[in-house]
């Protein structure tokens, strides 16, 4: 076991409610200005720790070369058609980021927008991109050093002139261009002066800006008024009559809806009609072009139901039904096939059953089931793309834990599937074996997980790993994983667990997973923990879980509720402080206010108790034996504060009974979302090494570096 540094436990605490919260290690938290120069020889221990346990990866070069080696094909996305021109994300073999490139009327091929051309060093990413309706115009947003906080530019796209930007405080903004591409609606923040330090980082307004005008003249047309922590929607119609705005306060799985038609009102006053309002259910309009309104709702269907209505009778009382909810099947996207070659309008649907995809076609008038469509294998769909002026082809990616993303059509005269744009180089990948196993949760709930072997079936306990999520919603579907390919192919286990809180059976799994129910998320996880030993995958000893995010909750969770059934952790950019994740430092830009309706807010009373339950740095026990831990941080990430991560390994290092490790991974000048392939790489052999050493995985057939 390594020598911890001696880190001080100070008298710090939150007094909520008259509960006396401790929080020994405040000083290691960003916005603790009192304390920088203890924090900072703390973090320079931590990294010389770091150093200490890397002398013991022998095999981390290997897992480089390899996974480096499985991403090496590039990439190839969907293409968005606009006018008579494609855009479409590539990335070369060997190149570190993808480049959006644009298919000329001439049929041309060029590089249109390259981040690494724009910053070598791979700092720079391309966040967001939005064509205008004709495909003459681009807007586009590009983030520094993974913080998440991107500026807009307006490109010329014949061109590759710069038209306008850098406009800023557009996080998560959509663009919604109207026609002729004078004008867009987006999101925007409020100027940083007009508002408290701590809620800089929300103040949403949508506004109608005009391409070449100054930014100070964009009028505002919604948001005022309403609660400071609500993302906001926008999106016109490709005839540019109807204007639909959404709201949704933070990430709850609701929104309300409003919808405006610009044929009668002005685009700087929309007249807005309610669609929805506090309304228990996520809904949004799609606009067909035989002018039928499209409704997919989960509203008393929690895997999602279309229905159709007259725009100009918006309401839920005037929705009729065309594609019902399936009881064991999550609806997750649809198309018109149409056009002259077309006997009659068709309507394709992807379903998500058991987190396997699936298509279907149906008849567009009266969304009577047609037939099933055949697809290249069993795995993930991606969305469908149509042209935004009809046809009767679409486009969609498939994927699976074997195959890179590919784009395949869908074309209704033929009735056929076919391969539209591969990744642009090949790839060695290994033979694996995966299936879906069904389990039993503490409460007696079902739970599926996949899992990878080097063999069909468990022939023998191997080292493993089990991967979760369980939160907003995110289901967990198969998807192409150089990580996963290359412990497999090394001779380990990899699973991936189905677990509640995720979206893999519909709204009502997520919700059984949030709230007051979060425990749930970590019962299935530990029974799935425990269904791997017993099963013969593997033991207690070989087993490591892994998680980021709301996973690297999940994982912490399970650290400090169950050592027994695993003794390797990692855990990336996680919520491990469940009472302050919600405190935004002054000058900083992390979201935790807007997952109080996923988590509980820990200002009332009641939620606190559930925070406080399961908080992973609350639920410390000194003395206790903690498996190996890897905890990963990053420091310009914007959603999660590293203060979460800091704050766990020196609770944990103070408690450690046992000889396992706890190191601490700091990285820079990225964030919690989008990096460099380079940067991924290396981050993937360190976690891949840690977990070899302590799970005593040896690798069988893992290529030599």
């Amino acid at each position: 076991m390594p020598q911890y540094p001696s880190a001080p436990r100070l008298d710090a605490a939150d007094d909520l409610g008259g509960v006396l919260v401790p929080d020994p290690y405040r000083y290691l938290e960003s916005g603790d200005h009192e304390h920088v120069a203890l924090r900072e020889e703390w973090a320079a221990q931590q990294a010389a720790i770091l150093e200490e346990e890397r002398a013991g990866w022998t095999t981390r070069g290997r897992w480089r070369d390899r996974v480096g080696a499985l991403l090496s094909a590039g990439t190839v996305g969907p293409p968005a058609h606009r006018g008579d021109r494609r855009f479409f994300m590539r990335r070369e073999p060997g190149a570190d980021m993808a480049a959006l490139w644009t298919v000329d009327p001439g049929g041309t091929e060029r590089v249109l927008l390259d981040p690494m051309a724009i910053d070598p060093e791979g700092h720079t990413t391309l966040d967001a991109w939005q064509p205008s309706k004709e495909g003459h115009l681009l807007a586009y947003q590009l983030s520094v050093g993974g913080t998440e906080e991107p500026d807009l530019f307006v490109m010329h796209v014949a061109t590759g002139e710069q038209i306008e930007g850098p406009i800023d405080r557009v996080r998560f903004s959509p663009i919604a261009w109207l026609p002729g591409g004078e004008a867009y609606y987006y999101v925007r923040r409020l100027d940083p002066s007009l508002v408290p330090e701590n809620e800089r980082p929300f103040h949403r307004r949508i506004y109608l800006h005009r391409v070449g005008s100054d930014v100070a003249d964009d009028v505002e047309i919604f948001g005022a008024g309403r609660t400071i922590t609500n993302y906001y929607g926008v999106s016109v119609s490709r005839d540019g009559r109807w204007l639909q705005i959404s709201s949704q306060e933070g990430t709850e799985p609701r929104n309300d809806l409003w919808l405006a038609d610009l044929a009668s009102s002005t685009l700087e006053e929309p007249a807005l009609v309610v669609v929805q309002e506090g309304v228990d259910a996520s809904t949004g309009l799609t606009f067909g072009r035989d002018g039928r309104c499209f409704v997919g709702t989960d509203l008393d269907a929690p895997r999602t139901r279309i229905c159709v209505v007259d725009p100009s009778t918006p309401t839920s009382e005037h929705w009729v039904d065309l594609i019902p909810e399936d009881p064991s099947a999550v609806l997750e996207d649809f198309a018109v096939l149409d056009g002259d070659e077309l006997e009659a309008p068709q309507i394709l649907v992807a379903w998500s059953r058991h987190n396997v995809g699936e298509m279907t076609l149906h008849d567009g008038t009266t969304g009577a089931k047609v037939g099933d469509v055949e697809l290249p294998g069993v795995g993930t769909l991606g969305g469908i793309v149509e042209r935004p002026e009809g046809g009767p082809v679409v486009w969609f990616v498939y994927t699976d834990y074997t195959t890179q993303p590919h784009v395949y059509t869908y074309d209704a005269r033929t009735g056929r599937v076919e391969l539209f744009a591969s990744p642009p180089g090949t790839v060695d990948v290994p033979k694996v074996f995966s299936r879906q196993v069904t389990y039993t949760s503490k409460d007696g709930t079902q739970v599926r997980m996949f899992v990878l072997s080097p063999s069909d079936g468990p022939d023998r306990p191997r080292p493993a790993l089990l991967y979760g999520y369980g939160g907003f919603g995110i289901p967990m579907q198969p998807g192409y994983s150089a990580s996963a390919l290359a412990w497999v192919e090394a001779g380990g286990v990899y699973a991936v667990a189905c677990i509640r809180g995720g979206g893999d059976e519909g709204e009502e799994w997520h919700r059984a997973g949030m709230l007051g129910e979060k425990q749930n998320v970590f019962d299935d996880f530990l029974a799935a923990a425990a269904y791997l030993a017993d099963e013969g995958w593997t033991t207690p000893e070989q087993l490591a879980v892994m998680g980021g995010s709301n996973g690297g909750l999940l994982v912490g969770a399970a650290l400090v509720q169950r050592q027994d059934l695993f003794r390797t952790v990692v855990c990336a950019a996680p919520l491990l402080d469940m009472v302050r994740y919600v405190v935004v430092p002054d000058g900083a830009s992390f979201l935790g206010p807007t997952w109080t309706v996923e988590y509980g807010d820990p200002q009332v009373p009641e939620e606190l108790q559930w925070l406080l339950a399961y908080s992973p740095y609350h639920n410390v026990v000194e003395g206790r034996d903690y498996p190996a831990v890897l905890m990963q941080v990053f420091d310009n990430d914007s959603r999660t504060d590293p203060m979460h991560g800091r704050k766990l390994v020196a609770a944990l290092q103070h408690a450690q009974a046992g000889e396992r490790p706890i190191v601490l991974r700091t990285e820079a000048n990225v964030g919690h979302g989008a990096r460099s392939i380079s940067k991924s790489v290396e981050e993937t052999a360190d976690t891949l090494a840690f977990l070899a050493r302590w799970t005593g995985l040896e690798p069988e057939a893992l290529p030599s570096a």
